[in-house]
C-alpha cells in the first residue's frame, strides 16, 4: 500500500498570504557550488527541487532560503540548479515559471503554478503535474530510458486507451498483446531459456535487442549490483513488450561468464531479486489487479565439466498497464506538510482527464477546461444559454477605461453612510491608483467560505493596473487577530484564484489593514503589509490581465459543486446565475427573514444549500444549529447527505422541539400543510428565541408547483416580505421549458383557489436558458401494456447509447399508483434486460427511480417518464404537470393512461 511521505526538512511558513516554503541554508553561485562535495551539492539541490516541485503542483508560491556561503555581491543560483529547473518543467524558458530575488543573505525563488498552456506551440506538453522522477522505464532498441513527464503522459495515455478498447474482455495481460519477437517459442532466445546449464565462455547465438539485455556480474557487492539493476530493466521490459534480462553475459562478446560459485549464493540471489521485484508499484486502467508476470532461472555454469558458478536469466511478460520501479517522486503541499504523491494520486493528477460529459454536451458548455489548467483545478461547466464567465465578469466586475470603480455601488454607499470617515480613508488609500476596480464585501472571508470575524467593518479587493491584487481589511480598532484574519483570507483567495478559478498567470494577493478610529474620523493606522517583495511581473499590466483574473474570481465566487459530481465520479463545478449570486450576497444581519419565490428549474434547492453554508460562516455556527425542512423524505435525505445541516420533513418538525436550532431554511414551502399545526409560526418562534440576535428564516417556494388544494400555512402574500424572485430557469431543455411556460400561462389564467393570483404575476419576467436541445413527447390514451413497453424499449435504447439507470426517473401521480405500475414495469424491463427500480429516497443509487411526482419534488433527472391518469385531480392537473415537467432536464415523456 502506497503511503504519503512528509518531508520534515522543508518548512511551510503559515504567516504569509501565499504558500511559502523555507528550505534552510543553501550554497548559491556557480563557483561556490562547484566547491561543494557531490553529496552535499545533491542534498541541497534535492531540498530546493522538492520545494519547487511542490509549489508548481500546488498553485505556486515562494521558496525562501538563507545563503550558506558568504557573498558581498548578488549571485546567481548555480548552473546545476538551473538545469534541474529546466528539466523539471521540460523547457528552457525559466522566466515563464521562476523569478529570483536576493535580499542580503536571503534568496527567494518566486514560483508560478504549473500549466502547460504557456507552451501552445509545444502541443506534446500536456501533463498536468511536474515530477522529479517518473519511476517509469521503457525499452527502445538495446537501451533503457527513464521517461520524463511528457513521455510518461503519452505512455499512460496509450495504456489507458488500450485498456478501454479491450474492456469487456477478461482482464489479463494475455489479452493486451500479440506475442512479440523474442518471446515466441521458435525464437533462439526462448530455446536457450529452456536449458538448465551454460558452458563457461560459450557464445550465445543472438545479440542484444529490443527484447534481450546482457549484463555481467559486478566484481564487488554482487547482490547489491543485481538489486540495483532489477528496478530499471525489469519494469522497462514489462512496459515495452516483454523480454529477457541475462545477468552473467558479456554484452560485447556475447560470452557467458557467470559468477564464480565462491562469490555467490544462488538461493540468496533468488530471494534478493524476487524481493526487488515485489517492491514494484503498479497502476491499472483495466479491471485487473495483477502484478508483473516473470520467470526467474538460475543457471549452472560449467567449465571443463566442473561447476564453475552461476548465471541468471529473468523472462518478463508484457504488462497490461503500467509498472513503476518505485513511487514517482512528485511533491505537493497538503496543509502544513509537503507530501510525496502516491502512485495512484500521481497517475490520476498526471492524466487529468476531462469528465465524460459526452452525453450531456448538448446541455453544458465548458467554462474552465482541465487542458492547460493548474494541477489542482477542476472542470467548470455552465448550462448552455446562461451567462459565460466573461459575461458574468462584465456584468459584475467590469473594468472602467479611465478611472477606479467602487462596486457594488449599493454597498459602497451603505458603508460610507454607516461609518463616518470611511469614504475619506479609502479614497486616500486609492489615490495612487488611476484605473481598476475596488470590490467591497462585508466579509471576503465569508465569500471564500471562511468564518466571519467580529470587528471587521468590511474587506475590499483592489484589482488595479500596474499593481498586484491587494486585499484591504478595515477594522474598527486595532486587533491582535486582525493580521491573521487578513493573511488567512488573502491566502485562501490566492489559492482559489489559481486552483479553483484556473488563473494561469503570475499572481499574489498583498494584504493591507486599515483602522478606522471612531473618535477621529481622519485618523487611520496602516496595518502590517505583506513582507514578501514580489517581482514587477506580479503586477497586473493591462486590461487583458485584469479581466482574466476577474474571470477566475467569477468562478471562485459563483462556482458550486455540481450535482453531476456524484454521477460522474469526479468533482465538477457549475456557476450560479447573476440573479442567484445577488440574492446570496445579501447581508444576513439585515435579511433575517426572506421569502424567495422561484419559477420551476430556477435553482431554489441549490440556493438553499449555498445559503446554509453562508449562515454557518457568518454566524460561526455548526450543522446542528441549522435546520432544513422539506415536505418529502427524498429531498430531506438528499440534503442530509450534504452534511451542512439537520434535515427533517415538516411532520418531524412539528413533533419535536429542536432546542439547538438557531436558523431555519424551508424548501418547496408551497406544498406544506397545516394538518399537524402552524409550521410557519413555530419556525418564527424558534428563529426569534434570542430577541437581540434573531436567527435566519428563509423560505423557498413556487406557487406554480402547488400539488394540493388545502391550506399551505404560508402567510398571505402581502405578509411575505421581504421577498425576492428567481425568474430565470436553468434546468430544462428548450422543448420542456416551452411546455412549462405554456402550462404556467394556463395556471395564471385559472389558478386554484389556494394560490394567490398576484403571486403568479412573476411569470411575466420569466426567461429560460435558450439553445439547449431536448425531447418532449406526449402520448395519449395508452393501455398499461403500451405504457410499460414504451418505457422499457426507450430505456433500453438510452442505455445502449451510454446513459445509465441513474439518469432516469419514472413518475406517477400518487404513491398508491407506484405499486400498480411497478409489477408490470419490472416484467417489461426484465424482458429487455433492463435494471431494477428504487424509490426517490435512494436517489444516489444506480437505479431507475420509480416514485410519485410529489415525492420527487425538488429533485431532477436527465430523462423523466410521467405516467398520468386522465381523471386525476382536475383542479390542480396543470400544477401537477408543472411539477412533473420541471423535474426533467433533457427528455420528457408524458404518457396518459386511458383505461386506468
Amino acid at each position: 500500500m502506497n503511503m504519503e511521505k512528509h518531508n520534515s526538512s522543508l518548512v511551510v511558513e503559515l504567516s504569509h498570504p501565499d504558500l511559502v516554503i523555507n528550505v534552510g541554508k543553501v550554497t548559491l553561485g556557480e563557483k561556490n557550488r562547484n566547491k561543494l562535495q557531490k553529496a552535499q551539492r545533491e542534498q541541497e539541490k534535492m531540498r530546493v527541487m522538492q520545494a519547487v516541485c511542490a509549489l508548481l503542483n500546488s498553485g505556486g508560491g515562494v521558496i525562501r532560503m538563507e545563503m550558506a556561503n558568504e557573498a558581498e555581491h548578488p549571485v546567481e543560483m548555480g548552473l546545476d540548479l538551473e538545469q534541474s529547473l529546466r528539466k523539471l518543467i521540460q523547457s528552457s524558458d525559466l522566466q515563464a515559471f521562476f523569478e529570483t530575488k536576493q535580499q542580503g543573505r536571503y534568496f527567494s525563488i518566486f514560483v508560478k503554478s504549473w500549466s502547460s498552456d504557456l507552451f501552445p506551440e509545444e502541443s506534446s506538453i500536456k501533463f498536468r503535474i511536474c515530477s522529479l522522477f517518473s519511476s517509469l522505464y521503457s525499452r527502445s532498441g538495446t537501451s533503457v530510458f527513464l521517461m520524463d513527464s511528457r513521455e510518461a503522459f503519452d505512455f499512460l495515455k496509450i495504456k489507458k486507451r488500450n485498456a478501454e478498447s479491450s474492456s469487456g474482455k477478461e482482464p489479463s495481460s494475455k489479452n493486451t498483446r500479440v506475442i512479440p519477437q523474442g518471446l515466441h517459442k521458435s525464437d533462439p532466445v526462448f530455446l536457450v531459456f529452456q536449458r538448465d546449464r551454460f558452458e563457461y565462455g560459450e557464445i550465445l547465438g543472438f545479440p542484444e535487442s529490443q527484447y534481450t539485455e546482457f549484463k555481467q556480474f559486478s566484481t564487488k557487492h554482487i547482490h547489491t549490483y543485481v538489486e540495483n539493476i532489477i528496478p530499471v530493466y525489469i519494469p522497462a521490459f514489462a512496459n515495452t513488450g516483454g523480454g529477457y534480462l541475462f545477468i552473467g553475459v558479456d554484452d560485447k562478446s556475447k560470452r557467458v561468464l557467470g559468477c564464480a560459485k565462491e562469490n555467490i549464493d544462488p538461493d540468496y540471489l533468488r530471494k534478493r531479486i524476487e524481493k526487488a521485484i515485489y517492491k514494484f508499484r503498479y497502476f491499472h486502467f483495466c479491471q485487473s489487479s495483477c502484478g508483473i508476470n516473470f520467470t526467474l532461472k538460475i543457471f549452472d555454469v560449467f567449465a571443463k565439466g566442473e561447476l564453475y558458478g552461476y548465471a541468471c536469466v529473468i523472462r518478463v511478460e508484457p504488462f497490461c498497464c503500467a509498472v513503476f520501479s518505485e513511487v514517482p517522486r512528485s511533491w505537493m503541499v497538503k496543509g502544513k506538510h509537503i507530501c510525496n504523491l502516491t502512485t495512484e494520486e500521481w497517475v490520476s493528477r498526471m492524466m487529468g482527464a476531462e469528465p465524460e460529459l459526452t452525453l450531456l454536451c448538448d446541455d453544458f458548455e465548458s467554462q474552465l477546461s482541465l487542458a492547460g489548467g493548474p494541477p489542482l483545478s477542476k472542470p467548470v461547466y455552465s448550462k448552455k444559454g446562461l451567462e459565460h464567465k466573461k459575461d458574468l465578469q462584465q456584468l459584475l466586475f467590469s473594468v472602467p477605461s479611465k478611472h477606479l470603480r467602487y462596486t457594488p455601488e449599493h454597498l459602497w454607499k451603505e458603508l460610507s453612510s454607516q461609518h463616518e470617515g470611511l469614504e475619506e480613508l479609502i479614497k486616500k488609500e486609492m489615490r495612487p491608483f488611476s484605473r481598476g476596480i475596488f470590490i467591497l464585501s462585508r466579509s471576503w472571508a465569508v465569500d471564500l467560505n471562511l468564518k466571519e470575524k467580529q470587528g471587521v467593518i468590511c474587506d475590499a479587493l483592489l484589482i488595479a493596473q500596474d499593481s498586484p491584487p491587494i486585499l484591504y481589511t478595515i477594522l474598527r480598532e486595532q486587533d491582535a487577530e486582525g493580521h491573521n484574519y487578513s493573511t488567512r483570507t488573502a491566502f485562501t483567495l490566492k489559492q482559489k484564484l489559481v486552483n479553483m478559478g484556473g488563473y494561469t498567470g503570475k499572481v499574489c494577493v498583498m494584504t493591507k489593514i486599515l483602522y478606522l478610529n471612531p473618535e477621529s474620523a481622519q485618523e487611520s493606522l496602516e496595518g502590517p503589509c505583506s513582507p514578501i517583495d514580489y517581482p514587477e511581473s506580479y503586477s497586473l499590466a493591462d486590461t487583458q490581465q485584469m479581466e482574466a483574473l476577474l474571470q477566475s474570481l467569477v468562478i471562485v465566487l459563483l462556482g458550486f459543486r455540481s450535482f453531476l459530481s456524484d454521477q460522474l465520479g469526479c468533482e465538477v463545478f457549475n456557476l450560479l446565475t447573476a440573479q442567484q449570486y445577488e440574492i446570496l450576497s445579501k447581508n444576513l444581519h439585515k435579511s433575517r427573514e426572506l421569502f424567495i419565490h422561484g419559477l420551476p428549474g430556477s435553482g431554489k434547492t441549490i440556493m438553499a444549500m449555498k445559503i446554509m453554508e453562508k449562515i454557518s460562516n457568518v454566524f460561526c455556527c455548526y450543522a446542528n444549529n441549522i435546520l432544513y425542512i422539506s415536505e418529502n423524505q427524498p429531498l430531506r435525505n438528499f440534503l442530509s447527505n450534504k452534511n451542512i445541516c439537520q434535515s427533517v420533513t415538516r411532520k418531524t418538525f412539528m413533533k419535536n422541539k429542536f432546542e439547538n436550532i438557531q436558523h431555519i431554511i424551508i424548501d418547496e414551502a408551497q406544498n406544506f400543510r397545516i394538518e399537524d399545526g402552524d409550521w410557519y409560526e413555530k419556525a418564527k418562534k424558534i428563529t426569534q428565541r434570542e430577541k437581540d440576535r434573531p436567527g435566519i428564516l428563509w423560505i423557498f417556494l413556487d406557487y406554480f408547483q402547488t400539488s394540493h388544494l388545502v391550506c399551505s400555512g404560508l402567510p398571505p402574500l402581502s405578509a411575505q416580505y421581504p421577498r425576492e424572485e428567481l425568474t430565470r430557469g436553468i434546468r430544462n431543455a428548450d422543448p420542456i421549458a416551452n411546455y412549462l411556460h405554456a402550462i404556467m400561462q394556463q395556471i395564471k389564467k385559472n389558478p386554484p383557489l389556494n394560490i394567490p393570483p398576484e403571486s403568479l404575476e412573476m411569470l411575466c419576467g420569466a426567461e429560460w436558458a435558450q439553445g439547449v436541445p431536448g425531447t418532449l413527447i406526449i402520448k395519449e390514451d395508452l393501455s398499461l401494456k403500451q405504457i410499460v413497453t414504451f418505457v422499457a424499449d426507450t430505456c433500453k435504447c438510452f442505455f445502449e447509447k451510454g446513459y445509465s439507470p441513474n439518469d432516469v426517473a419514472v413518475l406517477v401521480n400518487t404513491t398508491r399508483e407506484v405499486d400498480h405500475y411497478k409489477h408490470e414495469l419490472l416484467r417489461a424491463m426484465r424482458k429487455k434486460r433492463v435494471v431494477q427500480f428504487s424509490d426517490a429516497c435512494d436517489m444516489l443509487s444506480d437505479h431507475i427511480v420509480l416514485d410519485s411526482i410529489r415525492r420527487f419534488s425538488g429533485l431532477e433527472r436527465n430523462i423523466v417518464f410521467g405516467i398520468l391518469p386522465r381523471a386525476a385531480e382536475l383542479a390542480i392537473s396543470d400544477n401537477i404537470l408543472v411539477c412533473l415537467a420541471s423535474r426533467a432536464k433533457q427528455r420528457l415523456y408524458i404518457l396518459w393512461h386511458g383505461d386506468y
